[in-house]
C-alpha cells in the first residue's frame, strides 16, 4: 500500500471533515425524526458514508458495532444490486444470512449518483422495537431459530427511481406490531439518506466526480497508513484469553468466548475459532458483528487520531469458524447476539492488554442490558412495546477511573429518560441510580454499577431481558479487582421476591417490580496504590463505603472524614492507615 501522493493533504482534511460532518448531519436526521424510544432516546441508530466502491469514508459519532458491520453489508449489496443501481433508488435489508447482524437491525442503503454517474452510499442503521416474531419486541434470548424472530427481508429495493415499493412496505406493515412506530423509523433512515445525497452531490459538484472520488481514495489509504504505523510500533507477540457468557440463552451454563490475539509487523490478527460451538438460544453472531467488535478492540488501543473510514480495518483480520458462536449459520437464531458482541470484545482486549498493557482499560459492564415490556395499553387504546436499554458504566483505564453511568465505549446508546418512559407506557420507574461499592478497586476505580426498576401497570405483560455478568464479574487488570456482579429480581405487590436469571422472558402482572443491578466495571492497577485522596473523594461522594475504602484500599478515614497525605501515612502489613 502507498499513499497517494498527488492528492492535496489540505484538501483531503476539508473533505474529510465535510464527510464526517454529512454524516453526523444523518445521524442528526434520525434523532429528530425517530417514533420509537429506542432509536429516539435509547440511540440505537448509525449512519456512515460510503464512496462508489462501497469502501467506508466517514461515519456518525453512533454506535461502533453498527458501523463495523457496514462494509460486510455493502458487500452483499453490491453483489446483488451492483449492475442495477440507478438514481432514486433506496435499499433495504435485514437478513443476518444477507450482510446484516440480527433482524431488529434494520439497514436503509440509498445509492447517490450526480449526472448519472455513481458517487456512494449513504447507509443507515437502526433497531426497530418490533419486527414480528413470536414475542413483542421480536429479540428474545430463547428463541431457537431464526423463523422466531420476525420478519426476514434480503437485500431488496424499498424506492425505485425514486418511487416507494409499496408491496415492500404492505409486506412490512403486515408483519410488525405497532406498524406506525416501524414504518416511521424506517422514514427517519430514509429522510437521513436524503439529507447526505443532497450533500455528496455538492461535494461533487465542487471538486468534481473524479476529484471526489480521489480524494475518498486517498482519505482511507491515508487512514491505513496512520494504523499500520502505529500497530507496526508495537510489540509482536501471541496472547489469548477466554472469557463466558452466563447462559446459552435458555439455561444457565458457561458459554466460552475464546480469543488469540497476534501483532506482527503492521498487522493484528484476531482468532475466534476456539469459541463456543452455537447455542440454542439467540445470542449466536455473525461474522459480520464479530468483525466489527474486533475493529472496535482494535481501534481503542490506537493513540493517534485517525480518520473513521475502512482504511482503518484493513491492517485487521478476524478469524471465525463456521458453526460456533462467533459465526452463526442457518438457522441460528441471532437477536441478543449483542452481549455476544461485548464478550467478544472484552476477550480481544483482554488478550491485547497482555501485549501492550499501558493501552487498555479493565472490563465494563458487560454491554447494555435489554428490558422489553409488551402488553395491551390500559385504556384500550392498543399495544405499547417499551424496549428499554439499560447502559451503564466502564472499566478503569491505565489513566483513569472508569466512567460511571455512561454507555459501555463500544455503543452510543442512553439510557431512556425517566419522564419519557413514565409518559409514553403504563410503566413506573422506581428508582435509578449509582450503586456503591460496585466499581472494582485499583489504582484507577472501575466504574459504578446501575440499578433500576420498573413498576409494571399492566396485566399479562410480556417481559423479556438480556443481561449478563451475574456468574463471571467484568475483569480487572494490572493487579485491579473484578466488578461486581449483576442480578435479577422480580418483587410481587406483596413484597415476594424472586431471583431470576441473568436472560429469560416471562409474563409479570399489573404492580409487580422489575429490579436490575447492573454489573461494575473492573479496576487497573494496585489498589495499594490509589491515592489516598482519591478514595476519601469517593467516601464522600458515597460512591466507596468506609468499610471498603480500608478492607479494598487500606485507608482509614478519621471521624471528620479527613486522611493523612503528608507524609505520615505508613505502609503496615500492605494496608496505610
Amino acid at each position: 500500500m502507498s499513499e497517494n501522493t498527488t492528492i492535496d493533504p489540505v484538501t483531503m482534511q476539508i473533505v474529510g471533515n465535510a464527510l464526517a460532518s454529512i454524516a453526523d448531519e444523518m445521524a442528526t436526521t434520525i434523532f429528530r425524526t425517530a417514533h420509537s424510544t429506542v432509536v429516539r432516546d435509547g440511540m440505537d441508530f448509525s449512519a456512515a458514508l460510503c464512496d462508489a466502491r462501497g469502501e467506508t469514508v466517514a461515519q456518525a459519532v453512533t454506535v461502533p458495532f453498527h458501523l463495523g458491520s457496514v462494509p460486510v453489508a455493502m458487500d452483499h449489496l453490491l453483489a446483488k444490486w451492483g449492475d442495477k443501481l440507478r438514481p432514486g433508488d433506496v435499499f433495504v435489508m435485514n437478513d443476518p444470512f444477507d450482510g446484516g447482524i440480527h433482524l431488529q437491525d434494520i439497514f436503509i442503503f440509498r445509492p447517490v449518483f450526480y449526472e448519472e454517474t455513481l458517487i456512494g452510499f449513504a447507509t443507515t442503521t437502526a433497531h426497530h422495537g418490533d419486527v414480528g416474531g413470536r414475542l413483542p419486541g421480536s429479540a428474545a434470548c430463547d428463541n431457537t431459530e431464526i423463523f422466531q424472530e420476525g420478519i426476514r427481508l434480503p437485500w431488496l429495493r424499498l424506492f425505485d427511481r425514486g418511487e416507494p415499493v409499496e408491496a415492500v412496505f404492505e409486506v412490512i406493515k403486515a408483519n410488525v406490531r405497532i406498524p406506525r412506530m416501524t414504518l416511521g423509523d424506517m422514514s427517519a433512515q430514509i429522510a437521513a439518506t436524503t439529507v447526505a445525497e443532497r450533500a455528496l452531490q455538492e461535494l461533487a459538484a465542487r471538486y468534481g466526480v473524479d476529484g471526489l472520488a480521489n480524494l475518498m481514495n486517498g482519505l482511507i489509504e491515508h487512514t491505513e497508513k496512520l494504523v499500520r504505523q502505529e500497530i507496526a510500533a508495537w510489540p509482536d507477540g501471541t496472547a489469548s484469553f477466554t472469557d463466558y457468557l452466563d447462559s446459552d440463552g435458555i439455561e444457565r451454563r458457561d458459554v466460552k468466548i475464546h480469543a488469540t490475539v497476534t501483532i506482527h509487523g503492521d498487522e493484528v490478527t484476531a482468532d475466534l475459532t476456539e469459541s463456543a460451538p452455537m447455542v440454542r438460544g439467540s445470542l449466536n453472531s455473525t461474522r459480520s458483528f464479530v468483525q466489527a467488535c474486533v475493529y472496535q478492540a482494535v481501534r481503542a488501543a490506537l493513540e493517534v487520531e485517525v480518520p473513521n473510514t475502512s482504511g482503518a480495518f484493513r491492517p485487521i483480520t478476524i478469524l471465525t469458524k463456521p458453526g460456533t458462536i462467533a459465526h452463526v449459520v442457518m438457522p441460528g437464531a441471532s437477536s441478543m447476539r449483542g452481549v455476544t458482541g461485548f464478550r467478544v470484545l472484552d476477550a480481544v482486549q483482554g488478550a491485547i492488554a497482555q501485549l501492550i498493557p499501558t493501552r487498555v482499560g479493565a472490563a465494563g459492564e458487560g454491554g447494555n442490558t435489554l428490558a422489553v415490556f409488551g402488553a395491551e395499553r390500559p385504556d384500550g387504546t392498543g399495544r405499547y412495546i417499551f424496549y428499554e436499554l439499560v447502559v451503564g458504566t466502564w472499566g478503569a483505564t491505565p489513566r483513569n477511573d472508569g466512567n460511571d453511568g455512561l454507555t459501555n465505549p463500544a455503543s452510543l446508546a442512553a439510557n431512556i429518560p425517566v419522564e419519557v418512559a413514565e409518559s409514553e407506557f403504563p410503566i413506573f420507574v422506581e428508582s435509578y441510580g449509582l450503586i456503591p461499592d460496585s466499581g472494582g478497586a485499583g489504582q484507577y476505580r472501575g466504574g459504578l454499577a446501575i440499578q433500576r426498576s420498573w413498576r409494571c401497570l399492566t396485566p399479562e405483560t410480556s417481559l423479556i431481558v438480556r443481561s449478563d455478568r451475574a456468574a463471571h464479574p467484568p475483569y480487572g487488570l494490572q493487579g485491579g479487582m473484578p466488578g461486581s456482579l449483576s442480578s435479577n429480581t422480580l418483587v410481587s405487590p406483596d413484597g415476594t421476591e424472586t431471583r431470576l436469571p441473568s436472560m429469560f422472558s416471562m409474563t409479570i402482572g399489573d404492580g409487580d417490580t422489575y429490579i436490575h443491578h447492573m454489573a461494575g466495571g473492573g479496576g487497573w492497577g494496585n489498589p495499594l496504590d490509589r491515592d489516598p485522596q482519591d478514595v476519601l473523594d469517593d467516601v464522600i461522594d458515597g460512591k466507596v463505603s468506609r468499610h471498603a475504602a480500608f478492607t479494598d484500599y487500606g485507608v482509614i478515614l478519621h471521624d471528620d472524614l479527613t486522611v493523612d497525605t503528608d507524609g505520615t501515612t505508613k505502609e503496615r502489613d500492605g494496608r496505610r492507615n
